[in-house]
């Protein structure tokens, strides 16, 4: 989620000595890095993180959870700022720790 607000954010993200990331469910940092240049992010990844520049428009696209429940969360996250439609690959996958989820973000919306 921090990932995504950095490209919203002034000054951006970087993410450093966060190496325990790639080594979870899945790679978290690789997997953050492949969704946010789908979405049009400008985004240098690292060893051990990531630096995400701010002030950053994106774009919709299909991504991917990757089974992720926080990836997903943070990918629909980043489909409410993105221009276009947003698709997210297995995001079903939010149910198991936030039911409802998806019902709650499109009430924020309105």
């Amino acid at each position: 989620m921090l990932a995504v607000l950095g490209t919203q954010s002034e000054e951006g993200l970087r993410l450093r000595d966060a190496a325990e990331l790639r080594v979870k469910e899945s790679d978290r940092l690789a997997a953050l890095v492949e969704n946010l240049r789908r979405l049009g992010a400008k985004v240098r990844e690292y060893p051990d993180g990531l630096d995400v520049p701010g002030q950053q428009r994106l774009r919709g696209a299909e991504v991917e959870s990757f089974g992720d429940h926080r990836m997903a969360m943070a990918l629909a996250v980043a489909g409410l700022v993105a221009e276009g439609e947003t698709t997210i690959r297995d995001a079903d996958c939010v149910e198991v720790s936030f039911p409802g989820f998806f019902e709650v973000l499109a009430a924020l919306r309105q």
